[in-house]
């Protein structure tokens, strides 16, 4: 069953069932009154026969017939009685007991009592008089109500079902409207294949569930389209990558093979094969980093990180590599309040990124200093990362951050071109941006800056 039809049954289902209570308690608040309206005109029914035949000797003629003009108008199958002390019909000239004894003993006993007896509703009203005591019991049909509450039931039965029908109907409409973004939504998704991966389903403007929905489904799809695209990438490119220094290695091994050479030449050969294949490790490292990040892409192991402090600690292992990295740090307006410092994080992936801007910065600038600065104002935090090297053309910045790009043109900055398309990767996952600067012989600015936590 369909969630529209779902909801339709189910709001359906509650509201008659509301429905039926209030249509039951319209009833028989109905029909109790009517009851009691009833028993207290069988009351006055009593009332009147213990005035006509009990007192009739006390009040006059013309009282007597005023009283039975007024009171006398007969009730529907209309039975009334008068017993004495010794429980005998007396009075109205009807000798029948009608009543038996019990009955009129307990009207005795309570003084006044009100009952059913099947259709009849009884009155019984024990009455002293100064020719003795009596008990009177009035009972009669109630004719009228039993034919309104009839009425009244088909009425009921047809307002149920008119109610019913309309609600089922209207609820499954709203409930066609209300779903309708999902069902876009579903008609959107069927359009997704594995070569649109791109494609993003509409959002909407509704500030609904459904809408959340959309937005984690295009966060997923961003994922796997990440995920896709580092497959084609590694299909496309890392099998040339890898087989160059291969290739290298063979032709260099093949040709010293071919003839005697000398010790020299044997030497020479094996350096180059030495630095082919230190290459090669290099980029099956780089790719075994980049799977470590499609791996945690998806991870929830972040933690609050007080960037100034990674900073810290990347300057000082920086000083401690051999060799000479001149890592410069500069604080500006450093806040008070800790979580301004914050960024949520994978802190070891984290590094990675830094870690390969500055090794990026410090082999194109041929170690000469590299400047870290951190900057926190009003729009977050912002690490900027300055170098003193050959920079770059504007054409090449638009591609710098594709993985195994090299902008190097001398064999001294030569790399395998993942560690700026990692560091741009892992920064991004965090909700952070990588924006360049650079000149032609004046060096290049890094800005990486993450929004406040």
């Amino acid at each position: 069953m369909k969630i529209k039809d779902r909801l339709a049954l189910y709001f359906t289902l509650i509201s008659t069932l509301i429905l039926l209570c209030v249509l039951f308690a319209i009833y028989f608040t109905f029909l109790k009154f009517m009851q009691a309206e009833f028993f207290s005109r069988l009351t006055d029914r009593t009332m009147v026969t213990a005035k006509l035949y009990l007192e009739a000797d006390e009040i006059s003629s013309d009282s007597l017939s005023r009283v039975r003009e007024q009171y006398l108008e007969k009730l529907n199958g209309e039975v009334i009685r008068i017993y004495n002390d010794k429980n005998d019909a007396t009075f109205i000239g009807d000798d029948q007991q009608y009543w038996n004894i019990e009955t009129i003993e307990k009207v005795r006993h309570a003084k006044k009592l009100q009952f059913r007896e099947g259709l009849r509703q009884v009155v019984g009203i024990y009455y002293k008089d100064n020719q003795g005591d009596f008990v009177i019991l009035a009972s009669a049909i109630d004719q009228s109500t039993i034919n309104r509450v009839e009425k009244l039931w088909k009425i009921m039965v047809v307002t149920f079902l008119t109610i019913f029908i309309g609600l089922l109907l209207s609820v499954r409409w709203i409930a066609k409207r209300i779903l309708l973004p999902l069902n876009e939504f579903i008609e959107q998704v069927k359009l997704i294949k594995s070569n649109n991966l791109h494609f993003r389903v509409s959002e909407g403007t509704n500030k609904d569930e459904v809408q959340l929905l959309a937005q984690n489904f295009n966060n997923l799809m961003e994922h796997l389209e990440q995920s896709f695209i580092l497959q084609k990438t590694f299909v496309a490119n890392a099998s040339h990558e890898l087989r160059t220094p291969i290739t290298r290695m063979i032709i260099g091994a093949e040709i010293s093979l071919s003839q005697e050479r000398s010790k020299e030449d044997y030497q020479r050969a094996l350096h180059s094969v030495l630095e082919d294949a230190e290459k090669l490790e290099n980029i099956i490292s780089s790719l075994l980093n980049l799977a470590q990040t499609d791996l945690e892409y998806g991870e929830t192991n972040w933690v609050k990180l007080r960037i100034d402090e990674m900073i810290w600690s990347i300057q000082e292992e920086w000083t401690k590599k051999p060799g000479n990295y001149p890592l410069l740090v500069e604080v500006k307006d450093l806040p008070m309040e800790e979580e301004l410092l914050t960024v949520n994080c994978n802190p070891t992936l984290l590094q990675i990124a830094l870690d390969n801007i500055i090794s990026n910065a410090f082999k194109f600038s041929d170690q000469l200093p590299v400047k870290c600065i951190l900057e926190i104002n009003e729009t977050g935090i912002h690490i900027f990362i300055v170098d003193q090297g050959v920079g770059m053309e504007p054409r090449q910045l638009d591609h710098i951050f594709k993985p195994f790009y090299s902008s190097s043109s001398k064999t001294a900055h030569a790399g395998n071109g993942m560690g700026l398309y990692m560091a741009y990767k892992i920064v991004t996952l965090y909700k952070g941006n990588i924006t360049v600067k650079s000149q032609k012989g004046k060096g290049t600015i890094f800005e990486i800056s993450f929004p406040k936590f």
